[in-house]
């Protein structure tokens, strides 16, 4: 019988919806865990480092471990994991003598899901027969935005209709997507990339120079991307003048929105366009808009600098993987593992960078987002460093 992958590619359409869910729902009830469980809001500021160090650590234990499991029991508990976790949300912290470990717990449980679909659903569609695979990997991660957008509005909208109050409901209620999708995963056909026991191991990657260029990539594509994605909310209060609430809600979603536009575009157009330069024009365009954000008096090209850096940054982690997967045929979930923790170490490391020189300018964010810049910048120089390791190698 004809296999269909288009049932695979749906599965992984909800597994990057499910990452989108575990990424932003709990930060939408920070202030309700601290009126409701007597939370400080330094405990809750470790919510978010555990999520991310969670992410971390999955990815260099993909790298050595999921291949000898197999894809499809790794990427079953993954959603086994984010469903479990979600819903935890909702009875855990009252069960717990202590509410914050209840939290706590529920969050390592979800960003263990989160850290194997973000390992695992790149390469399960690479190995699927698809065309023109650089679109259809951009199109794939189009879903992780629009994810991120639903999440943040359709939370919303709940919360002024049945109340804020109601929210244990509602994590139940974004519990199902995961564990729907455990089906999808459980029976949807799988392939691997490359025949059990010959994928590279982290140390054969190591002896190539692409792969630290891919590396380099993927970092600053993570950095690029969250530095400005984190500081969103901040250039909206300060372009419009509105409440942080309203703040928190227009720049992340405005963001997310224009950077799930630009990996539409490319899913639709890809096979028309070369993907590294595509890439290079993107890395052009966010080091336009970080120095429009960043030097801008006047507040409004501000917030066009930040809302259109989500276009600019679209293609980065998507195309990374496209550019580098067929050039290290080879370095199956390894390099998948790798590429994927070097876009989280970015992601964590970005931010806070543009935080303490902000910081040390005497909290002038633009100050911090000149020095962001220099993420974009060195992309660009990788690309086109790539792009002659690439020739070189033919």
């Amino acid at each position: 019988m004809k296999k269909n992958y288009r049932k695979t590619l749906l599965a992984c359409y909800l597994g990057f919806i499910t990452q989108a869910i575990t990424a932003n729902f709990a930060p939408l009830l920070f202030l309700k865990f601290h009126t409701d469980y007597s939370i400080s809001l330094g405990q809750i500021a470790l919510i978010p480092t555990a999520f991310f160090l969670t992410q971390l650590l999955v990815d260099v234990l993909c790298a050595r471990f999921v291949d000898s499991i197999g894809y499809r029991r790794s990427i079953v508990v993954s959603e086994i994991t984010s469903g479990l976790g979600l819903a935890g949300l909702a009875f855990l912290p009252d069960l717990l003598p202590d509410p914050f470990a209840g939290v706590m717990i529920c969050v390592v449980l979800y960003a263990i899901g989160s850290g194997l679909i973000e390992v695992l659903v790149s390469p399960i569609v690479e190995a699927c027969p698809f065309d023109h695979k650089d679109a259809v990997m951009s199109m794939l991660h189009s879903f992780y935005c629009w994810g991120s957008v639903g999440v943040i509005l359709l939370s919303t909208l709940f919360f002024a209709v049945a109340g804020i109050e109601h929210w244990k409901w509602l994590a139940c209620i974004w519990a199902l997507v995961p564990l729907y999708n455990i089906y999808n995963f459980a029976t949807c056909p799988i392939e691997r990339l490359t025949e059990e026991g010959k994928g590279m191991t982290v140390r054969d990657l190591s002896r190539l120079p692409i792969f630290w260029l891919a590396i380099l990539l993927m970092v600053c594509a993570g950095a690029s991307e969250l530095s400005m994605a984190q500081w969103a909310s901040a250039f909206t209060e300060a372009a419009l003048g509105f409440s942080k609430t309203v703040g928190d809600l227009v720049g992340p979603c405005l963001f997310a929105v224009t950077m799930g536009i630009c990996r539409v575009i490319y899913g639709k157009f890809g096979p028309k366009l070369d993907l590294n330069k595509f890439m290079i024009g993107s890395g052009v365009m966010c080091l336009c808009c970080y120095l429009l954000a960043s030097l801008s008096k006047t507040p409004v090209l501000g917030l066009v600098g930040c809302v259109c850096c989500g276009f600019s940054v679209g293609i980065m982690w998507p195309g990374t993987i496209s550019i580098t997967s067929p050039r290290i045929p080879k370095g199956g979930t390894a390099l998948f593992a790798m590429l994927a923790m070097a876009g989280d170490l970015g992601g964590a490391f970005g931010p806070s960078l543009v935080g303490n020189i902000t910081q040390q300018a005497g909290d002038n964010l633009q100050s911090g987002m000149l020095v962001g810049s220099v993420f974009p910048l060195v992309l660009i120089v990788a690309l086109i460093l790539l792009g002659r390791v690439a020739k070189k190698n033919a």
